[in-house]
């Protein structure tokens, strides 16, 4: 049942002083975009009557078709409690259509619909928690970002050696004003690294609140001087900010993924899609770690899983099983990074871990041992392949795997692969300072 018809959203808008709504989308790659009414448009945008020009948006149509519409959802309206309290600023997440009804095929939220209503289909539905992380870094005089933070504590340390600890505690009642059920938030293992854990939800609902939380951080750290960064790997020696990604699946209101007779309390459709995710995950990493930067937080030595291994404890593994069981029975996948397409990243995990059941799958055994102090041959020998190296590495990898290609489908997989295609060779040919460093005396 839905939390708002139409007429109620109409109605608040109108007695709760709100004078602007923000009409937000997210492009395919992440990038969250908004068109902003006033509140005399609020009926024509309850009724799907809000246009955008799409050829303006990367990877979405080309000018000859460039009208699209915009159709919120009703369930994501929301006042911003960080924006002024006389004349608000609310939001609603919409769903990107074409001018004859249909969904548009470039909007991934509407690609995540799209493998949900083939769980549906199966008798699933698909449930995700979040582990966001992310960095508070210090603004020049220009008010520019930095990478330097006056913070100096580490892994669960609080103030005053935490100096975020105020801003972190800002976005956590923000949050919570939102509806948002936060579990967690404490410092992480970095200087300046944060992380805030909000309640799993159903996927599409997880999806759209990791979009409107790192809309939160970023502004309210903006608002206290900060600048908040989602860039997995921003400084060099220190670890990078992940987005472990815990899943489940229900059927019947019942965890799927729980059984008490097996000695690790999994199910064999727990373990299917396990291998369903080992499978794939070469082909999925452009989509779960999209960035240049991304692959240079996945290598060994800073708690970046980058070998394809499972296990129920050992976090050297690329998926482990948290310790809970019954109704919380959940797999984490530890690669992907927050600067990922949420609604993508979930898109690909669900079909990927479908395949694995719907083939009857079966995963390797479980590494209980040390990854990272492994030698090439052991992994060899022990059938451990790596995450791809590098982002081009990766997009051949997508492009070689027909589910992952299927779940994303043709638009989706076709832009994309040309802006991370363009991304790489920017990349490649650019002159670092690094290489400046090094070669220009030297040579």
């Amino acid at each position: 049942m839905s939390r708002y018809s139409k007429e109620d959203i109409i109605r608040i808008v109108r007695e709760d002083d709100v004078e602007f709504i923000r009409m937000q989308f997210t492009d395919i790659f992440g990038q969250l975009k908004n068109v902003a009414i006033t509140a005399s448009q609020i009926e024509k945008a309850v009724n799907n009557e809000i246009m955008i020009d799409g050829s303006s948006i990367e990877g979405f149509v080309r000018i000859n078709e460039s009208d699209q519409y915009l159709r919120p959802d009703p369930d994501t309206f929301a006042i911003l409690p960080w924006r002024p309290q006389h004349g608000k600023v609310a939001r609603l997440i919409c769903d990107v259509y074409n001018p004859d009804g249909t969904p548009f095929t470039g909007d991934p939220r509407g690609t995540l619909k799209k493998v949900l209503a083939r769980a549906a289909a199966m008798g699933y539905s698909f449930n995700v928690g979040p582990e966001c992380e992310f960095f508070l870094f210090q603004t020049d005089e220009q008010g520019r970002p930095t990478t330097a933070t006056s913070d100096e504590a580490g892994y669960f340390d609080l103030g005053p050696l935490d100096h975020g600890e105020s801003t972190r505690r800002e976005i956590c009642m923000a949050l919570e004003q939102m509806g948002f059920e936060i579990e967690a938030s404490h410092h992480e293992v970095a200087a300046g690294q944060h992380e805030i854990d909000f309640r799993y939800a159903d996927a599409l609902t997880a999806a759209d609140n990791i979009m409107t939380f790192k809309l939160a951080v970023k502004t309210l750290a903006q608002k206290n001087g900060l600048h908040a960064t989602f860039m997995p790997k921003p400084v060099f020696g220190i670890n990078g900010s992940g987005m472990h990604t815990n899943m489940s699946l229900f059927k019947d209101g019942k965890n799927v993924f729980a059984d008490p007779a097996d000695r690790r309390g999994l199910s064999k459709e727990a373990y299917s899609f396990i291998a369903g995710i080992l499978a794939h995950i070469r082909g999925m990493a452009a989509i779960t770690n999209p960035l240049v930067n991304s692959y240079k937080r996945l290598v060994p030595g800073y708690e970046a899983p980058c070998y394809l291994a499972w296990s129920a404890s050992n976090r050297s593994a690329l998926i482990r099983i948290p310790a809970a069981r019954g109704m919380g029975t959940r797999i984490e996948l530890r690669c992907p990074d927050p600067s990922c397409n949420p609604y993508l990243n979930m898109a690909v995990c669900l079909a990927a871990g479908l395949d694995g059941i719907e083939k009857g799958m079966t995963p390797p055994e479980e590494i209980t041992e040390n990854i990272f102090a492994m030698d090439a041959a052991t992994r060899e020998a022990k059938g451990i392949r790596s995450l791809p190296g590098n982002l081009k590495e990766a997009v051949e990898c997508l492009k070689e795997d027909e589910v992952i290609c299927a779940a994303l489908g043709e638009h989706v997989l076709s832009q994309y692969v040309e802006g991370k295609e363009k991304e790489w060779d920017a990349y490649r040919t650019h002159v670092s300072q690094w290489e400046i460093e090094r070669y220009i005396v030297m040579y």
